[in-house]
């Protein structure tokens, strides 16, 4: 089994700004899109919330890229390029469980947090030329089925879930530290991570310097370290309280 940190959401490069904590969950805000979408932020109800994230910079007019998307109890996340190369260079599939994390807060209070899950049940490659389809039976097409993309453009479906509570323990920034400056669990580092073999990034028990760019870090955890299962089962049921 493969656990997958997936980077989504607005960040300082991407929308220029943090997605919000409303009502004590968090509310990711997918980037914006200037091709393959067909969605705004008011349809997904969130123009409200981009126009002050962006300070009026944008509104719910704007096209966004809805990805990963969610319905009742259902995810599917598009992955294409560079990003799919590793994801298929580390053996990622049926069976494995991506975990979505993304910048919230604001100002200097900037957190990662892990916001949403997707467990892997189907493998979808769409291929350059997709034809438009709405993955989870909602009304509108999912961006990676819209327009053209890599060769290796994919979707991956399974149960899955958002807007996770802003609990502590899904919080990755230390509290003492900038943002790429993570609490891990200590199991992280005995089983590695994609992007991060330099020594230099685990010198503190506990504690990681995560890359300051990527989207999907990987750890293959297998099948009987207990100590890395139990983990993820406390962070999905965390996210689904």
């Amino acid at each position: 089994m493969r656990l997958v940190f997936s980077r989504k959401g607005v960040d300082s490069a991407a929308g220029c700004c943090a997605s919000p904590v409303v009502g004590g969950r968090c509310r990711s805000l997918p980037i914006p899109a200037s091709r393959n979408s067909v969605t705004t932020y008011a349809d997904l109800g969130l123009g409200d919330l981009i126009g002050q994230a962006t300070r009026g910079r944008m509104s719910g007019n704007d096209l966004c890229h809805a990805d990963p998307e969610f319905r009742a109890g259902r995810a599917a996340l598009g992955q294409g390029g560079a990003a799919q190369s590793h994801l298929d260079g580390q053996g990622v599939g049926v069976g494995d469980l991506f975990l979505f994390f993304g910048v919230f807060g604001n100002g200097a209070q900037r957190r990662h947090r892990l916001f949403g899950w997707l467990k892997v049940e189907q493998v979808q490659r769409v291929g350059p030329a997709p034809q438009p389809q709405a993955v989870l039976d909602g009304p509108r097409p999912h961006p990676h089925t819209l327009g053209t993309w890599n060769a290796n453009d994919t979707i991956y479906l399974g149960a899955g879930g958002t807007d996770a509570p802003a609990d502590t323990a899904l919080c990755l920034t230390a509290g003492d530290g900038g943002l790429t400056d993570w609490i891990v669990p200590e199991w992280l580092a005995r089983r590695g991570l994609s992007y991060h073999a330099d020594p230099a990034r685990w010198t503190v028990s506990g504690r990681l310097r995560a890359v300051a760019r990527g989207q999907e870090f990987v750890s293959d955890i297998g099948y009987d370290d207990e100590e890395a299962h139990r983990w993820a089962e406390d962070m999905l049921a965390r996210m689904a309280a």
